[in-house]
């Protein structure tokens, strides 16, 4: 079954302020999908588009080849999972989740059956007849994700559904929710502002900036490592931004670091040689050490003047001789990761050439 949803020039707009202008996006059919923005991009209000909580000002929605921008929300095969849950204060577990099948007329039988599947998959069966303000906020997240696909809708839509759990749960209803899109095949729709959380569940996920503008539209990977604009560098992921100029083929030099040349990748096609550039370069793409290092296309000296104990690894923030300040990040593979290096020291940061990005000012 095709499942794709397709937004043809749509534009929204409230109280005379433009939400969303002329956005076309395509979202593959069964996939998960994130949209990662900042606060006030236009994310949700997208989302609400697309389940019919909100008309469009003009374009068209379609899921497959079905025209849905007209259509009423009860005809649409989309759920929403809202971030507050929303869910029914005075049901208890099961009557939430049977809500939309009761709705539908569905047999008792038929009914108990697929709640009771749904409360099983969800490890909600000791829960049934507990009411909402009795249950975790775990346990509703499940509940809400339940009532929202026990009719097997084409489109899963999702509103920042973890934003309430704390880290731990988090992680854990990530890989549930992977797991449940996995085998629906349902279209699911994740819209946040964690992007931890965006590069974690989504196969495919776009980023936006003001207006509903489509910055970069990926897979995590291929966001994360290779940003085609400074918004999207800066806002996916902790990354080094240095402004400089392009020196020739293989060389770019940053005003901070004095004479010193970085090695580039390949030479793309707007590169000319005095055009001005931004440059990123991963922490974790750096290699730190207190003695020259070897096999590396880059390498500059500095002093480190903080160390950040983060569990998983460690940052060092290191001023060089030019007078730029750089993060590098060591993966904690040991219990005393790096003892020798410690604040004012003086120290060596490497990294390959194939680790900087570059991109048009």
């Amino acid at each position: 079954m095709n499942r794709e949803i397709r937004l043809e020039n749509v534009t929204k707009t409230k109280n005379g302020v433009t939400i969303l202008k002329n956005i076309n996006l395509t979202i593959p059919s069964s996939e998960f999908f994130a949209l990662l923005g900042p606060s006030g991009c236009g994310k949700t209000t997208l989302l609400r588009l697309i389940g019919g909580f909100e008309k469009v000002d003009s374009g068209r929605i379609f899921i497959g080849d079905r025209d849905i921008t007209d259509l009423p929300i009860h005809e649409r095969s989309v759920n929403i999972v809202f971030q507050n849950y929303a869910l029914f204060p005075h049901l208890t577990v099961f009557d939430n989740i049977a809500y939309s099948l009761v709705i539908l007329k569905l047999s008792k039988e038929e009914i108990k059956r697929k709640v009771m599947t749904l409360l099983t998959a969800f490890h909600l069966e000791e829960h049934v007849n507990k009411y909402p303000s009795e249950l975790s906020g775990g346990q509703q997240q499940r509940v809400a994700v339940a009532r929202a696909i026990v009719n097997e809708p084409d489109v899963l839509l999702l509103d920042e559904p973890l934003a309430a759990l704390d880290f731990k749960l988090r992680e854990k209803m990530l890989i549930e929710l992977i797991d449940l899109q996995d085998n629906l095949e349902s279209t699911f729709v994740y819209v946040t502002h964690d992007q931890l959380e965006a590069l974690t569940v989504a196969d495919k996920m776009a980023i936006m900036n003001h207006c509903g503008d489509l910055e970069q539209i990926g897979t995590p990977k291929e966001i994360y490592e290779f940003p085609n604009s400074s918004f999207v560098t800066k806002f996916v992921g902790t990354t080094n931004i240095f402004h400089g100029t392009i020196k020739d083929t293989s060389t770019f030099s940053i005003e901070g670091l004095g004479d010193f040349n970085i090695y580039i990748p390949e030479r793309k096609p707007w590169m000319a040689e005095g055009c001005e550039a931004v440059m990123s370069l991963r922490p974790e793409k750096i290699y730190i050490s207190k003695e020259p290092v070897e096999n590396f296309s880059n390498q500059l000296k500095g002093i480190v003047e903080a160390i950040v104990y983060h569990g998983r690894s460690t940052q060092y923030n290191v001023r060089t001789e030019g007078g730029e300040l750089i993060q590098a990040f060591e993966q904690n593979e040991e219990h005393f990761p790096h003892e020798d290096i410690d604040y004012d020291d003086e120290v060596y940061l490497a990294w390959q050439k194939e680790n900087v990005v570059l991109m048009e000012t």
